[in-house]
Order: structure tokens, then C-alpha cells, then sequence
């Protein structure tokens, strides 16, 4: 999908650049794979809340997407959607028995086109496959981290991770983000790159529309009260001190917080942070 940038004919049209969704399915989603969103606001199940800036925003249905990819048969491309609940495009396809399911849109996914999810598949995007039966090199999205539990790496618009290596049962691939990390062999994962690759490049052009994505503003801490966060307070403008953290006194601004025992930690075969080490 290309860019869009419009005329300033208002001030919220000086700058905009959107994404030209004009190729994407047009009507609704199919009712069977949708549900009700409840707005949050930002609040747990007591009602505290635990996500700041949070809160409006325009009514969602959420569409139930497929990231198991379990069912080993023929499907067809039936068309691309937009979802408002991810920054990705979502597909729906249909089974060769009539059977419908929403997946993530790889890059180069168009309709008509056929995907298909096994052992060993071809090399395609929108195939689906363990890494078991997949060659060394391979471009891949929607990762699992634990076998059939349903891809959880790789699902924002534009990522992607390669599959670099093989060591004792385990796959080895690389993130967009530099981290080298292991997962089992056994773990499924899907062939390209996810679709709309040209979301970060969007300008929004004015604060209405990020409160229609339920954002709220920003307020920095430099300028509250001492009350109100660790870095108010002072005489004039102050820059927030030598140790920057967050209202609760944790470190931030770059600050590891990444607990060192944690149980995954052995799967991690470089940070992502190494790489800025030399600095």
C-alpha cells in the first residue's frame, strides 16, 4: 500500500500522510468471526489503572484471527481487510470444505491466491509451517514460542524475523530488532513478511486522531508537581535530574528492568542491545 498526503486546505490537513487503504475490502466483516470489545480505558479488573493515556476513542468489533493455523488443507485468498484492533491488514480465506478464517496478511498477498499450512509446505507467502520442515534462510512472521499455542513474534505491520540456524531441537532465528533468540523446532510459523509496511511512516496531523485511536495526551513529568511524579518541581524549567524514572521511582530512558532470572533468559542467544554496546 502507498502513501497518501493530502493539501492543506486545514490545519489538520497540513502534513497529513495516511495510508492509501483504497485496495482493502470495502464492507464489513464476517459476523461469524467477530466479537464485542469492551472498552477498558486503561483499567485492570479492579479498575485501577495500570496503562496511562488511555480512554475514548472510536467503537471496535474485534475480528477473531486465526494464529494457530492448525487446519492442514487448500485455502483461498477471498479478500484483504482493514482491522482496526492491530496495525496489520487481516485476510479472510476459505477452506476448500467452506469454512472461513481471518489470518495476518503477509506483503505480496492478493486475492485469489492460495495458502496452505503443514508439515512441509512450499516456501510461499501465507504458507504456514514448522521449522522442522522449513530451509535455513527463510523470511517469516507470526512466530510461536510454545508449540500450538499460536504465533506471538513477528505480528505489527511491516515485521518480520529470519530463520538463520538449527541446534539440538531448536530453531534459531533473528528479529527485526537484532535480538538472536532460540524457539522450538516444533513451533509453527508463516512465510513472508506481515503487510502494510509503510504504518510507521503515517502523520497523523492533528491530536483528534490519535483520540479517535483511544490515546489520551501526554502530560511530561518535568512539568508536573513534586507531588504528582519524581521530576516536578523546581525553579524554572528543570531537565528531570541525572537518574530519569518513571512515578513509581523506576529507572527509565533506556534503563534495563529485564529480570536477569527470567525463565526464557537461556533462550536468548544475543540482546538486542548488544549491538550498541560499542557506543
Amino acid at each position: 500500500m502507498a502513501l497518501k498526503s493530502y493539501k492543506p486546505t486545514t490545519p489538520g490537513q497540513r502534513g497529513l500522510v495516511l495510508i492509501d487503504r483504497s485496495e482493502l475490502w470495502k464492507g464489513r466483516p464476517v459476523k461469524a468471526l467477530t466479537e464485542g470489545l469492551t472498552k477498558k480505558a486503561g483499567r485492570n479488573n479492579t479498575g485501577r489503572i495500570t496503562m496511562r493515556r488511555r480512554g475514548g476513542g472510536a467503537k471496535r468489533l474485534y475480528r477473531i484471527v486465526d494464529f494457530k493455523r492448525t487446519k492442514r488443507e487448500d485455502a483461498v485468498v477471498a479478500r484483504i481487510e482493514y482491522d482496526p484492533n492491530r496495525t496489520a491488514f487481516i485476510a479472510l480465506i476459505q477452506y476448500s470444505d467452506g469454512e472461513q478464517a481471518y489470518i495476518l496478511a503477509p506483503q505480496r498477498l492478493a486475492i485469489g491466491d492460495k495458502v496452505v499450512s503443514g508439515d512441509k509446505v512450499d516456501v510461499k507467502p501465507g504458507n504456514a509451517m514448522p521449522f522442522t520442515g522449513m530451509p535455513i534462510g527463510t523470511i517469516v512472521h507470526n512466530i510461536e514460542l510454545k508449540p500450538g499455542k499460536g504465533g506471538q513474534i513477528a505480528r505489527a505491520a511491516g515485521t518480520y524475523a529470519q530463520f538463520v540456524g538449527r541446534d539440538g531441537g531448536y530453531a534459531q532465528i533473528r528479529l527485526s530488532s537484532g535480538e538472536l533468540r532460540m524457539v522450538r523446532q516444533e513451533c509453527m510459523a508463516t512465510v513472508g513478511a506481515v503487510s502494510n509496511p509503510d504504518n510507521s511512516n503515517q502523520n497523523y496531523g492533528k491530536a483528534g486522531r490519535m483520540r479517535h485511536k483511544g490515546i489520551r495526551p501526554s502530560v511530561r513529568g518535568v512539568v508536573m508537581n513534586p507531588i504528582d511524579h519524581p521530576h516536578g518541581g523546581g525553579e524554572g524549567r528543570t531537565s528531570g535530574g541525572r537518574h530519569p524514572v518513571s512515578p513509581w521511582g523506576k529507572p527509565t530512558k533506556g534503563a534495563r528492568t529485564r529480570n536477569k532470572n527470567k525463565a526464557s533468559q537461556k533462550l536468548i542467544i544475543r540482546s538486542r542491545h548488544a549491538k550498541k554496546k560499542g557506543r
